[in-house]
C-alpha cells in the first residue's frame, strides 16, 4: 500500500487533542474520516505529536497507508475538501517509503509558545495566545531558561499523568523572542528537542512568567529543577498558546 505523509496546520480549540477518544472530536478522527470518504476500508493517521486539548499546530506531521497511489496535490485538496467546515488543513503532501514513521522516524519537534502583554482584551488573537496584564523582564527569563538547556531529570516539569518511562530528556534550545505590537508585546519562546514529557513545555512557560513578572529569581528555575518534585514547579500556563510549529527529520518528506 502506497504510504503518504501529511504535514497539518490546526486550532486546536474545538478539539480535545490530536488523539483519537470515543465520543470526543479530535483531529486524528477528523482525518480519518476525510480520508474515509475518498477510499474505503479501515484508516489509521499516525501523528508525529500527540497535542492535548487546545494546542494548535502549524507544522504536525503525520502518515498514512492508503490503496489509491494518489497523486500528492490530488490527495490534500481530496482531503481538504472533506475536513470542511473544521479548522484543519493538509498543507503539504508527499508519498514516502514504508520505512517512515511520523513518530519515530523524527529527530527533533519544535514548539512555540505566544504569551501576550497587554491592558486590553484580544480580540484577533482571542483564542490563540496567553495573554496577561503585566510586563515581564526578558532578561531574567532567558537567563533562567539557560538552566533548562541539556539532559537533565525533568521530573518538576513532567504533568503526573504523563506515561513516559523515563523523566530525562534532553532539551536543545529555549530562546525567547521580545515583539513590540504597538498596543503590546508579544513574547515567543521556541522549544525544541527530540521528544517531550507529557505538559513539559507549558510548565516550562509557567514557570519562566513567573520569574518574568519577578515573583521567581532566575536561580529559582535551577532549584525548581533540581528539587525533581511537581510540587516545585510554577503555574502551568494555557493551552491556547502553544503551537506545535515543526517536526524534523533526518530528511525532509516534504
Amino acid at each position: 500500500m502506497p504510504r503518504f505523509a501529511l504535514k497539518i496546520e490546526y486550532n486546536g480549540a474545538p478539539f480535545c487533542g490530536w488523539q483519537r477518544q470515543k465520543g470526543l472530536p479530535s483531529v486524528q478522527a477528523a482525518l480519518e474520516a476525510a480520508l474515509g470518504k475518498i477510499e474505503s476500508g479501515d484508516i489509521t493517521v499516525s501523528g508525529a505529536g500527540r497535542t492535548d486539548t487546545g494546542v494548535h499546530a502549524t507544522g504536525q506531521v503525520a502518515h498514512v497507508d492508503l490503496a489509491k497511489d494518489w497523486t500528492p496535490f490530488r490527495l490534500s485538496e481530496a482531503v481538504n475538501y472533506h475536513l470542511k467546515p473544521l479548522p484543519v488543513a493538509v498543507i503539504s503532501a508527499a508519498g514516502v517509503g514504508e520505512d517512515f514513521d511520523a513518530r519515530h522516524s523524527a529527530r527533533a519537534r519544535h514548539y512555540v509558545y505566544r504569551l501576550q502583554s497587554r491592558r486590553a482584551p484580544l480580540v484577533h488573537d482571542k483564542g490563540l495566545v496567553w495573554r496577561i496584564s503585566h510586563g515581564l523582564d526578558t532578561d531574567a527569563m532567558r537567563t533562567a531558561a539557560a538552566h533548562l538547556i541539556g539532559k537533565h531529570d525533568f521530573t518538576t516539569f513532567r504533568s503526573t499523568h504523563c506515561q513516559a518511562q523515563s523523566p530525562v530528556k534532553t532539551l536543545s534550545a529555549l530562546t525567547i523572542e521580545e515583539i513590540d505590537l504597538g498596543n503590546g508585546t508579544e513574547f515567543r519562546f521556541d522549544v525544541r528537542a527530540r521528544s517531550f514529557l507529557h505538559n513539559q513545555v507549558r510548565s516550562f512557560i509557567g514557570s519562566l512568567e513567573r520569574v518574568g513578572a519577578h515573583s521567581w529569581e532566575p536561580d529559582d528555575m535551577k532549584t525548581a529543577l533540581l528539587a525533581r518534585d511537581r510540587a516545585a514547579c510554577g503555574p502551568v500556563c494555557p493551552a491556547q498558546g502553544l503551537y506545535l510549529a515543526n517536526v524534523i527529520y533526518p530528511e525532509s518528506p516534504f
